[in-house]
């Protein structure tokens, strides 16, 4: 039982995993999610992705915004796509990140053991910082 407001059911994150589920037998040509693994414990978030990435290999197209992924989430993107106040700063490989952003106009140091999404948060939130 799924459940709903006045009756008990599933967790949230279980609920999120069924909903995406439910898409996915419908055989979509694309597949557009609004942060898949959000609520998710790591373990569940992985296993959500390995699932879209999955299915993109097969020739699902799938979008999906994602706030802060895990590092190891991110190796498992084929694009990331960063925008910053309306604009696109990033567009490309995830592996392509730091060679990116440690080059001109960026010159910003990503660490080899640093997690690159949580400094993209940083050059997203200040991009002109950034490039000062």
């Amino acid at each position: 039982m799924i459940g709903g407001m006045l009756v008990p059911g599933i967790s949230g994150g279980e609920r999120k995993r069924v909903s995406i589920g439910y898409e996915l037998i419908s055989e979509p040509s694309i597949l557009l999610l609004d942060e898949p693994t959000s609520g998710l414990d790591s373990q569940s978030a992985k296993r959500v992705i390995k699932q879209l990435k999955l299915e993109a290999e097969r020739g699902l197209a799938v979008a999906a915004t994602i706030h802060q992924p895990s590092s190891e989430l991110l190796w498992n993107f084929d694009r990331v796509i960063l925008l910053s106040e309306g604009r696109t700063i990033y567009n490309g490989s995830p592996k392509e990140i730091r060679k990116y952003f440690q080059s001109p106009p960026f010159n910003f140091t990503i660490g080899l053991y640093c997690n690159p999404a949580d400094k993209l948060i940083t050059i997203a939130a200040y991009p002109r910082k950034c490039l000062e």
